[in-house]
Formats: structure tokens, C-alpha cells, sequence
């Protein structure tokens, strides 16, 4: 069991309170899930679960946490600088259980993340391998550990298909508790039953946090009934305070005229009329305590609001965006081939999406195609690498980079752009190296939108936005008039967005014939996947404005 007590959370330049008096309870069976818009200090509270000092740099906390017994493995968002420039091996050798392990153990483990068997033993550099790699190494070293609880920041960045079906069966297999942070929206549906919901409302003035033990289809679809509901009983008690108040206005004024013109001759109709004010100010404060245990206007931390694209940046139909071959695709470094012969050709505005194993050479492959179509005249292409670092100067601010020029007009408009982006004021002057990954992304769609850009090459595009703002970016990208090269693992980006698919392999680009049913995803996985604890079997759930007593999984076939 894992166990939260009154914790409070502020952010130390800024002062905005993260959370507050946050409690939680986890058992054994729990699979529960983080969730929330970015910069919300997700990662800050899976931080301070682990080790309240990760934190306190940037933050100040205080509460207890509980931890039986239990030994907890934590899965970072990013590989820490210190083991950057260690060796795949050095890396491994840092745990003490890797010596303990037999060949054949560590070779079944490994197979099982697509990885070879000597994989652990190579002299690679950790800093060199592709971002899927990373984690995949990452999780190898801390199931080596043989933990009881896992602590999991966003385990489904960058690794494949295949391993995001291994990590979904890890995870629903898993006999104790898992909290994990994630932005893929299947691995969401297909594994959590308990969602803990952290928000920002009140333009981030104002924090908030929901625990729910029920799946995450059910969570979303119970929390707009509830919103709904509230926001009709609100309107409805506001449109009846209304009419009362009218009326009381009336009656006030009635009475009020009344005695203003009455004669001092008549003292007994005085003292009448001066005990009907009496009530008809008492009628006053009476309604006044009504009004303040009047249902609350629901305020909900609704998704980013942007568009991408116009008429301008419209690609016609006939026109080749790229006709791009390799005899061969080699590391950076030309020290092994990665592909055989790759052609890429795309026309009009199509959007591609190219998937395939960790560290098949997708990004490198991307960067080559970057190179080319940055340095066309006849198209405006924009880059949205993988590590946002390349491009992106750490020390400068939002504003700054993507005006560089200190136009006063241009910064205002900038500002804006950045507050439907859901940036407060003081998250616009923090440096670039403040912000979450959500929040840089952010910055490059902003970028890609003022630039005018009729092609986008982006490297995991959707990666770092919450399940709110999701179906927004994908709903963006998919209307988006140009044409787009990326790479993504998101089965939801794949299926929705994306027109023609194809997998790097050792022989080069192979096109899938069937996307739709490749990459499609069963929204109602209540069947497919059991729910494992019997709070989220049975569906309570408190949401703000009152407690709602939850459908159980089966009756939620026509979600």
C-alpha cells in the first residue's frame, strides 16, 4: 500500500499553488494514472513521491507519505544527465542485480523488448540512442531491481508498437501498485482504473484534483454528465434568482413610495408601512443566505484553443512535395547501416506517418528529410524535432524565441497566441528550461502557425500532450491544409490523422496497404481488459459539485 497525506505543493518563483491538501490511497491491484494539462506538476508530484529533495529547488512541499514496506522503481521522463555519458554497459552495471541475473534470463528479458541479447553489454553511449531506446533501457535496469511499486513519467515516449502492447500487458499484469503519467490515450483506456486528475482553473489561480476508481472512458464520460447537470441546476437557480429579484425590486419600491408620500396625519399607516419594510428587508438577508449555497457555475480546465494553417498554406494537389532516395540510411556516425535503399515520395497535401522498431533510424531518416525540404524556395517547411533542445535556446523565454526582433506589437500579438495556448503571464517570461514538454511543443505549433508553413516535419508530434488537449492537436494536424512527414507511435494519431503509413525496416520504407485497420483502436476495452481493484469495479467517483455513483464497465457498451 502507498499511502498520501495532506500534501501541499507551491511552485517557489511564481508562488502558484500546485496542490493542496492532496490525499491518496493506493493498494494492491491499483492502476492508476496521472493526468492533467501541461505544466500542471505532474512529474513534480511523481518526483516527490519518490524523493521529496527532487523537488525542492523549484518547489516547496509538505505532507507524508507512506510507503509499507514496499520497494518502488521510478521510471524518470528524461535519462538523468549523470548517466548520459555512460556506456550501455556502465549503465547496467549500476545495478546491483544485473550480476545476478543469468545470460539466458537477461536474454529473455531483452527479446521480450525487442532489444538483442547483447544488448546490455554493448559500449555504446546511453546519449546516443534513440529515444525509444532510452526508455527501453531505463525500464530493463528497474524490472532488474525487482520492485514492488512502479512509479512510471510517461513510460510510453518514443518507444514502438510492439513494446507499448508489452508495456500495456506489464502494467495489467503488475500484482501491486502502478502510478504512471502518461499521454497516449490507449495505453490510458487499456490499462488504468483509477484516474487522479490535477487542474489549474481560475486562469491557474486556483488548483484542483480528482480521484477516480473507475476506467478512464468512464471517468470522461461520467465527469461531462456531472459538468452538464451542474451547469443546468446553476442556470436554472440563477434564472429563478432573477425573476425573484424582480419581483423583490417591486415590492421594495412599493413600499419605499409608499412612505415618501404618506401624511404625518396618519401615524397608524406609518407604523404599518414601516413594519412591512422591516420584512421586506428581511426577505433581503434570507435571500442573500440563499444565494450563497447557490450551485456553482462548473469551471472546468478546458483544452488549448488554436488553429493551424489557412487557405495560404494550402498545398495543391498535384504538387510533389518530396521525391527523396538513399542507397542507404548509416548512423550519424557511419558506423552501421541502419536501412537499404529508402524512397520517399510525397504529393499534395498528404500526411505520413513513418513508424517502426527503436533505433530503425526513423529520426535520422527525418533529419535528412529536413535537411532537404528546410532549404526548398518553392515550399515553407518547419521542423518540430524530438529533442526540442535542438533548436530550442534553454536560457531565452517563449516570447523571446519566437521574436527575437522586440517588436512591441509582434510580442503583444505573441502573447495572445500563447494565452489560448493556456500560458499564464508568468509562464510567458520563464526561460524555456522551466517549461514542461507539453509546454515547449507548444512553442513549435505556435511557431509553425506564425511562419505560415505549408509543410510540417514532426518527430513524435503528440507525445507531450495531455489526454484534454489530445484530440485537439490531432484534430488540428488532420485539418491542416498543407502536407506533413512525421513519426509517431500514437495509435490514435496514426488512425485519425495520418493518410498513408509507413515502417522502416533493414529493406527500407514499406507501406502499410491498410492503415485503417492497422492502426485502429477499440474504444470500448472494458471487456478486453479486467479491472483489476473493487473501488473502480464498482464506479465511485467524486467529481466536482458532488459524488457520483458510477456505471459499472459493462453497461458502458455504447460509449
Amino acid at each position: 500500500m502507498m499511502q498520501i497525506k495532506n500534501l501541499n505543493i507551491i511552485h517557489k518563483k511564481d508562488l502558484r499553488t500546485i496542490l493542496e491538501n492532496f490525499n491518496l490511497v493506493l493498494n494492491d491491484g491499483d492502476k492508476a494514472v496521472i493526468i492533467g494539462e501541461e505544466g500542471n506538476g505532474k512529474s513534480t508530484l511523481l518526483q516527490w513521491i519518490v524523493c521529496p529533495e527532487l523537488i525542492a529547488d523549484y518547489c516547496e512541499a509538505s505532507g507524508e507519505r507512506i510507503l509499507t514496506s514496499q520497494k518502488a522503481g521510478y521510471l524518470p521522463q528524461e535519462l538523468p544527465s549523470k548517466d548520459c555519458g555512460k556506456t550501455i554497459y556502465e549503465y547496467f552495471l549500476d545495478e546491483p542485480m544485473f550480476l545476478e541475473q543469468t545470460p539466458k534470463e537477461l536474454g529473455r528479458t531483452a527479446s521480450e523488448f525487442g532489444l538483442p541479447a547483447d544488448f546490455y553489454y554493448r559500449d555504446q553511449s546511453m546519449e546516443t540512442l534513440s529515444g525509444g531506446e532510452k526508455v527501453k533501457a531505463q525500464l530493463l535496469r528497474l524490472l532488474l531491481a525487482k520492485p514492488d511499486i512502479l512509479l512510471l513519467d510517461e513510460p510510453s515516449n518514443d518507444i514502438d508498437l510492439d513494446t507499448l502492447e508489452w508495456l500495456e500487458k506489464l502494467i495489467l499484469g503488475w500484482k501491486q501498485a502502478v502510478l504512471y503519467i502518461s499521454h497516449d490515450e490507449t495505453l490510458i483506456e487499456h490499462t488504468a482504473n483509477t484516474i487522479i486528475h490535477i487542474e489549474q482553473i481560475h486562469r491557474k489561480t486556483q488548483c484542483r484534483y480528482t480521484v477516480a476508481h473507475m476506467p478512464y472512458g468512464q471517468y470522461r464520460k461520467e465527469r461531462l454528465t456531472q459538468f452538464a447537470h451542474q451547469a443546468r441546476v446553476a442556470a436554472n437557480e440563477r434564472r429563478e434568482k432573477k425573476l425573484r429579484e424582480e419581483k423583490y425590486e417591486r415590492i421594495y419600491q412599493g413600499v419605499a413610495y409608499a412612505q415618501a408620500s404618506i401624511s404625518r396625519q396618519c401615524p397608524a399607516k406609518a407604523r404599518l408601512l414601516k413594519k412591512k419594510m422591516h420584512a421586506v428587508k428581511s426577505m433581503e438577508r434570507r435571500f442573500a443566505r440563499e444565494d450563497a449555497s447557490m450551485t456553482e457555475i462548473p469551471e472546468e480546465e478546458t483544452a488549448i484553443f488554436f488553429k493551424l494553417g489557412d487557405e495560404h498554406t494550402k498545398i495543391p494537389e498535384g504538387k510533389t512535395v518530396i521525391d527523396y532516395s538513399l542507397e542507404e540510411l548509416s548512423t550519424p556516425a557511419k558506423d552501421r547501416v541502419l536501412a537499404g535503399p529508402v524512397h520517399l515520395h510525397l504529393r499534395g497535401p498528404q500526411k505520413l506517418c513513418i513508424t517502426g522498431a527503436n533505433g530503425a533510424g526513423k529520426t535520422t531518416l527525418l533529419h535528412k528529410v529536413a535537411k532537404e525540404l528546410l532549404a526548398r524556395t518553392d515550399i515553407h517547411a518547419e521542423y518540430m524535432p524530438q529533442n526540442y533542445e535542438e533548436l530550442l535556446t534553454p536560457s531565452m523565454t517563449p516570447v523571446d524565441f519566437l521574436d527575437p526582433s522586440g517588436d512591441k506589437e509582434i510580442r503583444t500579438k505573441i502573447r495572445t497566441y500563447l494565452g489560448a495556448l493556456k500560458y499564464t503571464a508568468d509562464e510567458m517570461d520563464h526561460t524555456i528550461s522551466e517549461l514542461s514538454g507539453g509546454q515547449k511543443a507548444k512553442i513549435f505549433l505556435l511557431k509553425m502557425s506564425l511562419s505560415g508553413a505549408d509543410v510540417l516535419i514532426l518527430d513524435e508530434p503528440t507525445r507531450n500532450f495531455s489526454p484534454l488537449s489530445g484530440p485537439v492537436i490531432r484534430q488540428l494536424l488532420k485539418d491542416f491544409p498543407g502536407a506533413i512527414i512525421s513519426i509517431s507511435h500514437d495509435r490514435k494519431y496514426i488512425s485519425q490523422v495520418c493518410d498513408k503509413v509507413c515502417r522502416l525496416t533493414k529493406n527500407g520504407l514499406e507501406e502499410y496497404p491498410n492503415r485503417k485497420e492497422e492502426f485502429a483502436y477499440e474504444t470500448r476495452t472494458y471487456d478486453r481488459y479486467p479491472i483489476h481493484s473493487a473501488a473502480a469495479a464498482k464506479g465511485d467517483c467524486s467529481i466536482p459539485g458532488g459524488t457520483v455513483r458510477g456505471i459499472p464497465p459493462h453497461d458502458l457498451a455504447g460509449y
